[in-house]
């Protein structure tokens, strides 16, 4: 993969909520779902997925930024460092070895496991085990695991306020559960361990981001879910009990007698789990619904005035 940064965008000093918004504009316009007849979009949403958890990790990115790993985590090759020795009997100076820009290496240190990581190659046979030049036996990097594998899972609304598991299918056709974390929402991002790209190290993981859809009437509001309750001239005045849909079904609600619209009342454990693990509630606002063109209603007021000055606040 080519440089992460220059993928998403963004400069290298970049915040991570500039490559957060970076990567929300690119992961709209390259998913999968919108570009069916395009896969290109499709591999260049998958290198777009790919950059933007290597550089959410600030291990992985500080890894890239020193030089020690490429663009797609994979350690860097230890090619074009200086060979120049010096001291007596042609040994490096100042008591240890030469080596990459930003690796030191002690005398005596084994550097047939570092090439063998990286290039794969078999130890010999032979005395002093060198696997790779001759160098002696020691300890060297791990090889290099698989590439991550960037999936989007659209989950609705009630899914997502309830905590539903979801199910999703993976490149190699095996569909499996996953469960929502609590605090969930739109770019929220589940990783599952070994589920990516196979590699010499091992496979790779399966990096999950979540996109929340819309609900007909319930909007979010943080972990509230928010509802306008349509209700009739009489259920205001006289007040009562109304059924009042939630993300977890219908439920009964109270109506002060007169109420206005506007008046917000509250259903406690209603909404969605936050982080904490604390649930938010259902903020139901009301709204009178006055028929435009009722006799009977007609044929009240005609006698009958609010004398109140409800519009004397603003001054008028």
């Amino acid at each position: 993969m080519a440089d992460p940064y220059s993928i998403l965008g963004v400069a290298r000093g970049a915040s991570e909520a500039e490559i957060k918004k970076a990567y929300r504009t690119l992961a709209k316009t390259l998913h999968p779902d919108r570009n069916a007849d395009n896969p290109k979009a499709a591999e260049r949403f998958s290198d777009v997925t790919r950059a933007y958890d290597l550089l959410t990790d600030k291990d992985k990115r500080a890894q890239y930024d020193r030089g020690e790993i490429d663009g797609d985590g994979n350690p860097a090759m230890p090619f074009g460092f200086n060979s120049a020795r010096g001291g007596a009997g042609g040994q490096p100076g100042g008591g240890h070895g030469g080596g990459p820009a930003g690796f030191e290496f002690s005398p005596g240190g084994d550097f047939g496991d570092i090439f063998e990581g990286l290039f794969g190659g078999a130890r010999g046979a032979g005395a002093g085990g060198g696997g790779f030049g001759g160098f002696g036996r020691g300890r060297g990097a791990p090889p290099a695991k698989g590439a991550n594998v960037g999936y989007r899972l659209a989950v609705g609304f009630i899914d997502a306020a309830t905590g539903a598991p979801q199910r999703i299918t993976l490149q190699d056709g095996k569909t499996i559960d996953v469960k929502l974390p609590a605090g969930v929402e739109t770019g929220t991002q589940m990783r599952l361990a070994g589920k990516g790209q196979p590699g010499p190290g091992g496979p790779g993981d399966a990096i999950i981001t979540i996109e929340i859809g819309s609900h007909p009437f319930f909007t979010r509001d943080g972990d509230h879910v928010r509802l306008t309750l349509p209700i009739t001239l009489d259920e205001a005045v006289r007040g009562g009990k109304v059924k009042v849909p939630t993300v977890e079904g219908p439920v009964m609600l109270g109506i002060p007698a007169g109420s206005a619209s506007g008046k917000t009342l509250r259903l406690k454990d209603r909404g969605f789990t936050g982080k904490s693990g604390a649930r938010g509630d259902q903020l139901v606002t009301l709204q009178i619904d006055v028929p435009a063109d009722d006799a009977a209603l007609n044929d009240f007021v005609a006698g009958w005035q609010d004398r109140r000055s409800v519009r004397g606040h603003l001054g008028v």
